[in-house]
C-alpha cells in the first residue's frame, strides 16, 4: 500500500516546507495539503524536489472565514470570486506540480447552488485541462459541515454526470462516507471508475486508522483488490505528537530482510 499524508493535519504545527520533509521521514509514498497560499510556491516546491515526493493535491480557498465561509462554487453571486478561487488553485497547483484540486461547494442548498456549483466545475474542468490536473469534489458529513451542500456519493455521483468533464472525479474520504451512508466496501467498488482519490480517518473521532468502527486493515485490502493503486491520502487529526500516532503505517511498510 502507498500513503499520502494530508499535511492540513499531520504535522500542521510546522511550516509546510517542514511538513513535508517530516512526511519523507516518517516514510510516506505522498504529501497532499489543504490551503497552501500563505507559503510561496517556490519553498514548497524546493522542498518536494529534495525529498521526491508528489504534492497530491490541494483545495480552493474557503473564502470569508470571519463569515464562516468553507468554500465559495455553490454559493449564487459569488461566481466571480469562486472563479478567482479556482484560477488562484490552478496556478499554484502548476508551480508545486500538484495533481488534483478539490473545489470546495461551500453552505448552501437548494437547486440555484446546484446549477451555480455545476457551472463553476464545469470552468474548473475547462480551465484544469490543458495542464493535465483532475478537478475533485468531496461529500461531507453533516455532523461535521452542517449546512455543507454536498454531503453524499450519490449527490456527487449526479453532479459528475452532469458536468460530464473526463477530468472531474470523486474524493472518496472513507471517514465522511462512513458517518454519512456507511456501507463503505459496497461503494468503493460501485464509484471506483468515478474516484480520483481516496482519504481515510478512524470513526467516530476522526483520528489513526488504527480504532474506531472501520477496520482499514479490511478496507485498505479491498482497495487494493479492487486494483487502485495510487497513495490513499492519510487525513486524520492526531491526538499526539503527528509522530507518536504512526504505528498504523508500519504494517503496510516493507519488512527489513
Amino acid at each position: 500500500m502507498k500513503f499520502s499524508a494530508n499535511l492540513g493535519f499531520l504535522w500542521a504545527d510546522r511550516p509546510l516546507p517542514e511538513a513535508i520533509h517530516a512526511a519523507h521521514k516518517a516514510g510516506f509514498d505522498a504529501v497532499e495539503c489543504h490551503w497552501p497560499y500563505d507559503t510561496p510556491a517556490m519553498d514548497v516546491a524546493r522542498a518536494l524536489g529534495e525529498t521526491g515526493l508528489l504534492m497530491l493535491g490541494l483545495n480552493t480557498k474557503r473564502g470569508d472565514l470571519a463569515k464562516g465561509e468553507n468554500g465559495l462554487s455553490a454559493l449564487p453571486g459569488r461566481e466571480e470570486d469562486a472563479r478567482a478561487a479556482i484560477d488562484q488553485a490552478i496556478t499554484y497547483a502548476r508551480a508545486i506540480n500538484a495533481q488534483n484540486i478539490h473545489v470546495m461547494a461551500g453552505f448552501a442548498t437548494g437547486p440555484l447552488a446546484a446549477a451555480v456549483f455545476v457551472e463553476n466545475l464545469a470552468y474548473a474542468c475547462d480551465q484544469a485541462a490543458p495542464f493535465g490536473i483532475t478537478i475533485l469534489i468531496e461529500p461531507l458529513n453533516r455532523h461535521d459541515a452542517p449546512g455543507y451542500f454536498l454531503t453524499t456519493t450519490d449527490q456527487a455521483q449526479e453532479i459528475i454526470k452532469s458536468v460530464g468533464a473526463a477530468n472531474l472525479k470523486l474524493m472518496f474520504d472513507c471517514y465522511h462516507v462512513q458517518r454519512m451512508q456507511g456501507d463503505l466496501s459496497h461503494r468503493l467498488a460501485a464509484l471506483l471508475p468515478l474516484i480520483g482519490h481516496i482519504q481515510f480517518a478512524s470513526v467516530p473521532d476522526r483520528g489513526a486508522p488504527d480504532h474506531g468502527e472501520v477496520n482499514y486493515t479490511y478496507i485498505f485490502a479491498l482497495i487494493a483488490d479492487l486494483g487502485y493503486s495510487a497513495p490513499l491520502g492519510a487525513e486524520y487529526k492526531p491526538a499526539l505528537d503527528t509522530d507518536a500516532t504512526l504505528g498504523w503505517l508500519a504494517a503496510y511498510r516493507p519488512k527489513p530482510r
